[in-house]
């Protein structure tokens, strides 16, 4: 991947202290970027130190314990980057309550509570720290990306299909309100040099987002039964992709979701961009009288 060196660019990856923020930071850093990872769990913080130590990554990668539910923590996190790095390039927003939050252990149990089973504190928490969050560190960041003329914002949201299967509320919402504001994201920086693009695992991620091994196997049969194809994702698929959108390579590629399953990362990314890139947003079903 040495085409798409990323040597001086700063990124903030949100939710990287594990899973496949973990993996999209530690390619960065591997990359030549500067990496902040913003995360929630002090023991990810300090696991994620100890890794950038051992992979001699410890000058680019800078960890940073915040809850961005907070406004404060979003501010922090973006202006202790800035004084570390001496700028901003890049934003993705990984950061995110799943299933496992409103519903734990779903699949074991047989059911998922349908929305209306919901408390107040369980939607919020999950629409605070994937959309508002996501929002307000986009909000944050974007000045500096419009001032240098140059910049990316990256957001990970999830399949249609699985925002809206069957007790996917309020995760399904959040990540639908984030891939909407994608689109108006992309319209409002037109011309600005920033892009905005949307790049997901293409499947269940094969993460800490399930409790246990057994939760995930028994997800990959319960979920592939309601939608097909599906698959388990490993973290590391996310890498080659978000590399190449991180890269100059990807400067006027904006409006795109990338399912990173399908990413072949030995080929060319210009290619493989090509290849499995579709217009982001969400599109209306026909009328039908």
């Amino acid at each position: 991947m040495k085409e798409t060196s990323l040597e001086g660019k700063t990124v903030i990856v949100t939710g990287g202290g594990r899973g496949l923020g973990r993996a999209m930071a530690f390619g960065l850093a591997e990359e030549g970027a500067n990496v902040c990872i913003a995360a929630h769990i002090k023991d990810d913080i300090l696991s994620v130190e100890e890794d950038a130590k051992r992979l001699d990554d410890g000058v680019r990668i800078f960890a940073m314990l915040a809850d961005l539910t907070s406004s404060e923590a979003c501010r922090k996190t973006v202006n202790e980057t800035i004084e570390r790095f001496g700028g901003i390039f890049g934003l993705v927003n990984n950061a995110g309550l799943t299933f496992t939050y409103s519903a734990p252990h779903r699949f074991r149990r047989g059911y998922s509570e349908k929305f209306y089973e919901l408390g107040d504190e369980t939607t919020q928490n999950v629409m605070d720290t994937n959309f508002v969050a996501a929002d307000r560190m986009a909000r944050l960041v974007v000045p500096y990306l419009i001032e240098q003329g140059n910049g990316r914002l990256v957001n990970v949201t999830t399949r249609i299909e699985t925002m809206t299967m069957p007790g996917a509320s309020p995760y399904g919402p959040s990540k639908a309100a984030l891939e909407n504001a994608s689109e108006i994201w992309v319209k409002d920086l037109e011309n600005t040099g920033v892009t905005v693009n949307i790049l997901n695992p293409g499947g269940a991620a094969n993460t800490e987002g399930f409790e246990v091994a057994e939760d995930r196997s028994l997800a990959f049969k319960k979920v592939g039964d309601l939608v097909e194809p599906y698959k388990m994702v490993e973290p590391y698929k996310m890498i080659a992709p978000i590399c190449w959108l991180m890269s100059e390579d990807a400067a006027n590629t904006t409006s795109m979701r990338f399912d990173a399953d399908d990413w072949d990362a030995s080929a060319p990314p210009q290619k493989e961009a090509f290849r499995i890139g579709r217009p982001l947003g969400l599109v209306l079903k026909p009328h039908h009288s």
